[in-house]
């Protein structure tokens, strides 16, 4: 049975009861101003700063690189914390050897086929970087920025407002960018993102966050007893290089039904073609909500040993369940243990890869007058 998460807390807080991954007291309730510290320099000279914020039991770092979620840290449901997010402690392996640990994503979240489109009558060709395709941005995404970011405390609730403003033909995309996305620590502990941006120039847009999930904690070992929900009754197929064929099929009797919770590992193993050719699940799975103006629940991820829970909410038409295939061992985590082939997954909330190519997806298109928004909501439960 899932316990109410703020009774968890509250108990473990009046117990005393101490956090398993920095060694702190678990704490109910109290957001503070985040604080702000010197993580890293980069070859320039660019300073990177870490800020820490903690509300409603939930504590988040964030750096000022990529805007990455260097740790995310909730309790189970014996009020001990764990680190839920993969990344690394140092800013060295994040510029030279992460496969986006955390990262703020655009401008354009997943792949482009072979990095071209044509929009009003014109061929843009973009950055290059995963095969044929483009991928997250081409080669110095949003990724790989460094942001400027301003706290807030605002009533009950803490964050970071993030910016930065992509010139034109920056990666190959067109119009100058001003990008805007919050991060929300709200008195429940939720984690609320909102993103937004406006441009002068028609170009395309689509943002999202690629924070790796391991609910049992950071270097705990695989997910596949994780148990995953999605309320999509169809996904994208994709081809060799993992690009959308445009068929929005369905799930039913198929790997790809998570319709009702069951574990990531049951089916991760089968034979079917499109888990072969993505070495497991990297797909979009197009939410039977479609795109909506609030956000809407759509996916809740378990790990029935902790008890942690993650409900997502999103106004998207997609989501992105990535289970962590290229994970290959050669990467290490704050724990000391290295992350191999299904330690760790991500739920990106988006729209749907290669729609530039594809007319029959929702559009991408961002126009001068617009403005960008969509958020996404993350709820943890124990």
């Amino acid at each position: 049975m899932e316990l109410n998460r703020r009774t968890v807390i509250a108990g473990a807080a009046a117990a005393g009861i101490a956090a398993t991954t920095l060694g702190g007291t678990a704490h109910a309730t109290g957001g503070r101003k985040p604080v702000k510290t010197f993580f890293g320099k980069l070859a320039d000279g660019t300073k990177v700063y870490s800020w820490s914020l903690e509300n409603g039991g939930t504590r988040l770092k964030v750096l000022s690189w990529g805007g990455v979620v260097q740790s995310l840290e909730i309790p189970d449901r014996r009020g001990r914390y764990a680190n839920v997010s993969a990344g690394f402690d140092n800013l060295a392996d994040y510029v030279a050897k992460t496969p986006y640990f955390g990262a703020l994503i655009g401008r354009y979240g997943n792949r482009i086929g072979k990095g071209k489109f044509t929009l009003d009558g014109k061929n843009y060709q973009l950055s290059v970087n995963d095969g044929e395709q483009s991928l997250h941005g081409g080669t110095q995404g949003f990724d790989k920025r460094v942001w400027d970011v301003e706290p807030f405390v605002k009533g009950s609730d803490v964050g970071l407002h993030l910016y930065y403003t992509s010139v034109d033909g920056e990666m190959g995309y067109p119009g100058t960018l001003k990008t805007k996305v919050t991060y929300t620590l709200t008195r429940h502990g939720d984690w609320r993102v909102d993103y937004e941006a406006t441009t002068d120039k028609a170009t395309v847009v689509n943002l999202t966050s690629h924070v790796y999930w391991n609910l049992a904690g950071e270097g705990s070992g695989t997910i596949e007893d994780h148990e995953l929900q999605i309320a999509a009754s169809r996904y994208t197929p994709t081809d060799a290089g993992l690009i959308p064929t445009g068929e929005l099929a369905k799930v039913a009797g198929t790997p790809f039904d998570f319709s009702r919770a069951k574990p990531i590992g049951r089916d991760i193993r089968t034979s079917h073609p499109q888990l072969v050719t993505a070495k497991g699940f990297d797909h979009n799975w197009v939410l039977d909500k479609g795109i909506t103006a609030r956000p809407e629940h759509v996916a809740t991820l378990r790990d029935p040993a902790s008890g942690r829970t993650l409900k997502i909410a999103t106004n998207e038409p997609g989501l992105q369940f990535y289970s962590g295939n290229f994970l290959d061992g050669t990467l290490t985590g704050p724990s000391g243990r290295t992350y191999r082939q299904g330690d760790a997954l991500c739920l990106e909330t988006q729209h749907f890869p290669d729609s530039p190519n594809k007319p029959k997806f929702p559009s991408t298109v961002l126009r001068p007058g617009q403005t960008y928004r969509t958020t996404t909501i993350h709820t943890f439960g124990c």
